[in-house]
């Protein structure tokens, strides 16, 4: 993996504001299980909801498993490239593997997030510092972007994915239960996003599939398989970690992209 440079566009688009860890809030939670000296408890079993399904509510932040070289900072190797555990990265076309690499080597500058756009799927559950918030409920999932105060909507009524869906940044959709593991199936991209913060491209063609599974009251795991063959010679995952930020909420975040983007001459 590339070191990317501080202060370059990448680092603009992915962390903007340099949002310190702690979230504005710190209140003790009814509902966060605790340890004798009244820590939160991440190892305590998960909650279920009233018909027995897990319950994935709450604030989460991917797992820091890198420091970076040119800032000290912990951030995930998957921020910046989704298929860091494949053997010889993903499975690209070759248009795709040449954007791809000429993306890589400018070192992301040309995101979407330097004009303030959305983040793809996963590229928006990847950012630590600037987490999401899970809230579910009997007929839809909702999970709230920290970073552009962003939002997705996952339909757990029955209802199937649109057929001819108007191209979405983050795409159209659907959730249902396979044993304790929350299937959602996701179409209707348009081309527009990256997968990651490194510049994995995809075209509308990409179909998404996410299996989250909360390990206990702290931890989930969430498998990420892609499906698109304009873009990749044959469908490929990833297994992200996350973990629960407990006390705390959301902060509001808007993108002024006047601080990121050049000044006319």
């Amino acid at each position: 993996m590339k070191a990317w440079p501080i202060g370059t566009a990448l680092v603009a688009a992915a962390l903007l504001s340099g949002v310190a860890n702690a979230q504005w809030l710190n209140q003790k939670l009814p509902s966060t299980p605790r340890l004798a000296d009244g820590s939160p408890n991440l190892s305590a079993p998960f909650p279920r909801t009233a018909d027995g399904k897990p319950d994935l509510s709450g604030v989460w932040e991917v797992v820091g498993d890198r420091v970076m070289p040119t800032d000290g900072r912990i951030r995930s190797k998957y921020v910046y490239d989704i298929a860091s555990d494949l053997p010889g990265g993903a499975p690209f076309q070759p248009w795709a593997k040449t954007l791809h690499e000429q993306r890589q080597n400018g070192l992301g500058v040309g995101a979407p997030t330097e004009r303030c756009l959305p983040h793809g799927i996963p590229d928006a559950m990847l950012t630590r510092t600037l987490p999401f918030k899970i809230i579910q409920t009997t007929g839809v999932t909702i999970i709230l972007f920290e970073e552009f105060n962003n939002w997705r909507q996952v339909f757990t009524d029955g209802r199937a994915l649109p057929v001819d869906p108007q191209p979405a940044w983050v795409g159209y959709s659907v959730g249902s239960w396979d044993g304790d593991t929350f299937v959602i199936r996701t179409s209707g991209f348009n081309d527009k996003s990256w997968l990651d913060a490194g510049g994995t491209p995809h075209t509308e063609a990409l179909k998404t599939t996410e299996r989250m599974k909360r390990i206990d009251f702290g931890h989930m795991q969430i498998e990420f398989t892609f499906d698109d063959p304009k873009t990749f010679t044959k469908p490929w995952s990833a297994t992200v970690k996350f973990n629960l930020l407990p006390d705390t909420d959301l902060l509001e975040f808007h993108c002024d992209n006047e601080k990121w983007s050049e000044k006319p001459r």
